[in-house]
């Protein structure tokens, strides 16, 4: 039985999210994720007008007279939706985790997917494949998608994003659109991304808040690695630690762009202080204008 706080959340989830979609996402989605390409759809007689490079040459030759092939747009896509659940993705510092927020934009993408008709999985991870749900198309099954990015309960807290590339490499045959979606603190992903990247076309969506950029100078305080699990005090006044802090953050920030910029993949950050929408809705711009 699920807990009432927890349908309760679904049904917000799936209220503001079909409202996104329906008033700004859908046609932005349409525009920038195109079908597969042109599907065959049968061989008839030649008519005027018809595209003479459309003639099948061996039909032709075979009943004496032109016969050119049909194709249709195959519009259908895969959506997959990778969630990274490991320990640090429970942080949060405003009204909303990381996870809850990467549930949100998975929520949205769901149905985004649904409203033109693709087909949408999901792939939570840590460093184990948590649960994986392969792609389908059914309000009932984007329902059943949102239900367990909320109320899924992982077995392991650490990260190893490469895992999860590998792992959908091998079960996701078909040409996919891939969203990411981590805070990235992990290593050696880089090449899984530019293996994977040649298969389907991969978007990072980076979450990160607000207390993991600046540090308040509030004295001393006792922080924890919610992957480790390790305790460490700081003082947060010394401008020591203050500096360092921030270099780190910095070189965080910078190491995982050039990761990206490296496998040419598309990549969004977002942060649980301020609202996931506009940086999805640049990014939808951005794209529809490259494929324009």
């Amino acid at each position: 039985m699920i807990p009432k706080e927890i349908l309760k959340k679904i049904r917000k989830i799936q209220f503001q999210t079909n409202r996104l979609v329906n008033d700004i996402f859908a046609g932005r989605y349409q525009s920038i994720f195109k079908g597969r390409g042109m599907e065959f759809v049968e061989v008839r007689e030649y008519q005027p007008g018809d595209e003479v490079r459309q003639i099948d040459w061996n039909v032709t030759a075979r009943y004496g007279k032109p016969f050119v092939k049909r194709f249709s747009e195959e519009r259908e896509l895969t959506i997959m939706i990778l969630i990274d659940i490991s320990g640090s993705e429970t942080f949060g510092s405003k009204d909303k985790t990381k996870v809850e927020l990467a549930t949100e934009i998975a929520a949205l993408l769901a149905f985004s997917a649904l409203k033109n008709n693709d087909k949408v999985g999901l792939l939570m991870f840590t460093d184990k494949i948590e649960k994986f749900i392969p792609a389908k198309k059914s309000i009932t099954h984007v329902l059943r998608i949102i239900r367990e990015a909320l109320y899924f309960k992982p077995s392991s807290k650490g990260t190893d994003i490469a895992l999860a590339l590998e792992y959908l490499y091998r079960v996701q045959k078909k040409k996919a659109i891939v969203f990411l979606i981590s805070d990235f603190i992990g290593e050696n992903y880089e090449h899984a991304l530019k293996v994977i990247s040649k298969k389907h076309d991969v978007i990072g969506i980076k979450i990160a808040d607000l207390r993991e950029k600046v540090l308040p100078p509030v004295g001393y305080i006792s922080v924890r690695d919610n992957e480790t699990g390790k305790n460490i005090i700081i003082d947060t006044k010394d401008f020591y630690c203050q500096k360092k802090f921030n270099e780190f953050c910095q070189r965080e920030e910078n190491r995982i762009k050039e990761i990206f910029n490296k496998c040419n993949i598309d990549f969004i950050s977002v942060t649980t202080d301020k609202s996931y929408i506009e940086p999805l809705m640049k990014f939808f711009y951005i794209r529809s204008r490259r494929f324009r």
